[in-house]
């Protein structure tokens, strides 16, 4: 709490009204046009009246001043107790949550993350509500014990498990399942959160998300979040099981770090989404498996790079996809297996980067693709044209694409 001394506050005040006063008075003054005052000799009792009545008004407006002044301090120093007293009780639950987590017991670490979740939505403070978002990442981001799997009926020595043999290890198995769930738990009111429109309650908008290394292998929605601000970290993320929804998101300030992620099973969709601000790195991701959605994307803005990217599996859809504005950059992406459609995509704006592309693999198609604005740079690109490319840029090339030299020769 910063106030001021008592007395400065005080002094300050009274100078203040003097000043305002001397202000509306000349104001007043200039305004009707008094030329001069008149004066006389005599001190009659109406006048000796109004001067008393005036003393006691200037006395009485100071004694005010000096009230007003000390119900304020009073005010603050009862806010800021309100305040010490809000912050004593969210430790305190903190401290219990946070106990809850470390449970041996999955089903009160479950009660730990809810109790965790909801202090981030009733904290006092913007810094505290991020320490609880920061331990429910953190607690995303340690290791845990990977699914022991089926006991087999027979060992390859011929000899089949002991009773006590199988139930320890379906007690191994369930608590890997109750512990799974925590995680899942997590995940789910993250994404509840950060759909939930910024500057209402509840809402994570705007907080540090960091996800650094999680596998994610449960289902994860940030279906229609917008993305306007912090720092989101998914680098190096597993994605290998679930679906993961980023459909109809706006990524319009910040920065939602994909670099090096992996996704390896499951439906990634970020159909819909609309990229026109901040930036929005995918530089080394891999997609092996699975099926990743861009159709119907907009990018209208910021910096999304793909740069380094792995194609090698699994279906990566740009179908449909607006390119209108902000960097795109695909450059040094390795085209080797899968789907990869550009089809009905529209380069309207922007600069989309295909240099040092490697097309060696699968199905990258640019059927009825429209270039009509922007830059698109496949220079130095290797390996044949992506199918139906040079049918959509159309003959001559407009000045705005660059093709290698080789996809325009004829064919032998």
């Amino acid at each position: 709490m910063r106030l001021w001394k008592v007395g400065l506050a005080l002094t300050a005040s009274f100078a203040a009204a003097v000043l305002i006063a001397s202000s509306v008075f000349y104001g007043l003054y200039s305004l009707l046009g008094v030329k001069e005052i008149g004066s006389t000799a005599k001190l009659n009792a109406k006048t000796l009246f109004d001067l008393v009545k005036l003393s006691f008004g200037v006395v009485a407006g100071a004694g005010a001043l000096v009230a007003l002044v000390v119900a304020y301090r009073r005010q603050r120093v009862d806010e800021v107790g309100a305040h010490r007293e809000a912050t004593k009780l969210h430790s305190e639950r903190f401290s219990q949550a946070v106990d809850k987590l470390g449970s041996d017991s999955p089903a009160v670490r479950l009660g730990g993350v809810h109790a965790l979740a909801g202090l981030a939505d009733d904290a006092p403070t913007q810094d505290l509500r991020q320490t609880c978002i920061d331990v429910l990442c953190a607690y995303l981001r340690l290791p845990f014990s990977p699914d022991p799997g089926d006991l087999p009926d027979t060992f390859p020595d011929g000899t089949s498990p002991s009773e006590e043999r199988r139930d320890t290890h379906q007690d191994k198995k369930d608590r890997y399942r109750a512990l799974r769930e925590v995680r899942h738990t997590i995940l789910r009111l993250i994404g509840d959160h950060y759909r939930i429109p910024k500057g209402t309650h509840r809402s994570w908008q705007g907080y540090n998300l960091d996800l650094t290394k999680v596998v994610i292998d449960g289902d994860l929605s940030f279906s229609s979040a917008t993305f306007s601000d912090g720092d989101v970290s998914f680098f190096g993320v597993t994605f290998s099981g679930g679906d993961v929804d980023f459909s109809s998101a706006t990524f319009s300030d910040g920065i939602v770090d994909f670099r090096g992620a992996r996704f390896s099973g499951g439906d990634v969709d970020f159909s819909g989404a609309r990229f026109s601000g901040g930036g929005v790195p995918f530089s080394g991701v891999t997609f092996s498996g699975g099926d990743v959605r861009f159709s119907g994307a907009r990018f209208s803005g910021g910096d999304v790079r793909f740069s380094g990217a792995r194609f090698s599996g699994g279906d990566v859809d740009f179908s449909g996809a607006r390119f209108s504005g902000g960097d795109v950059s695909f450059s040094g992406a390795r085209f080797s297996g899968g789907d990869v459609p550009f089809s009905r995509a529209t380069f309207s704006g922007g600069d989309v980067d295909f240099s040092n592309t490697e097309f060696s693999g699968g199905n990258v198609d640019f059927s009825r693709a429209e270039f009509s604005g922007g830059t698109v740079d496949f220079r130095d690109a290797c390996g044949p044209a992506p199918h139906a490319l040079l049918a959509a840029v159309g003959t001559p090339a407009p000045a705005e694409v660059n093709l290698p030299s080789s996809w325009l020769l004829p064919s032998p």
